[in-house]
């Protein structure tokens, strides 16, 4: 498991330009996500989650376990990485992409910006072009960065079983929570 994030942290950092000066980073990011349907909510949080921000050029990358999950019922972990995730088939969920409206964000000046990301979002084994609003805050020369979103789970080849398919949402909703420290060679 350890080699697994050791080898996922290097090519999350190959994808971004090594010579960056203004390269951030964390691997305590947080994912969210809620499936809402009239029979049942599940919930799952992953506090492990990695990210890399080049504020030279605005790349930005992050990565998680999918089995980093933990969940409010304690069945749905199971039921979520053997049959819905397929964790040992497809371990990771990432996406890359670029801050696409960087210049109107200064990482310079304490306030809250809106950030626009376009990129491809890779869940599943599938990788699906993104194109999602979040909030860049800088406060005190920390930078952090949120956003939710909704995630089709067909869009991703995710199945679920006819007997439980009014208890999972076809549509889950997904909070991203980043704090970045500058990242130190």
């Amino acid at each position: 498991m350890k080699r697994i994030i050791i080898i996922s942290i290097a090519l999350l950092f190959s994808v971004l330009t090594t010579e960056a000066q203004n390269l951030y980073f964390t691997k305590t990011g947080h994912a969210y996500f809620m499936s809402h349907t009239d029979a049942i909510n599940i919930d799952g949080n992953n506090n492990q989650t990695t990210s890399f921000f080049n504020a030279d050029n605005g790349e930005i990358a992050f990565q998680m376990l999918v089995k980093s999950f933990k969940f409010t019922l304690a069945t749905a972990e199971e039921h979520f990485n053997e049959t819905y995730m397929e964790s040992d088939k497809f371990p990771k969920a990432s996406l890359k992409g670029t801050v696409t409206n960087l210049k109107e964000i200064n990482l310079n000046t304490n306030g809250t910006y809106k950030a626009l990301v376009k990129g491809d979002l890779n869940i599943h084994g599938i990788s699906r072009p993104v194109e999602q609003e979040g909030t860049v805050t800088v406060k005190d020369g920390k930078i952090s960065a949120v956003s939710a979103f909704k995630i089709n789970i067909d869009d991703y080849g995710i199945k679920v079983p006819k007997i439980v398919e009014d208890r999972v949402a076809k549509v889950v909703d997904v909070k991203i929570d980043l704090e970045y420290s500058p990242y130190k060679k």
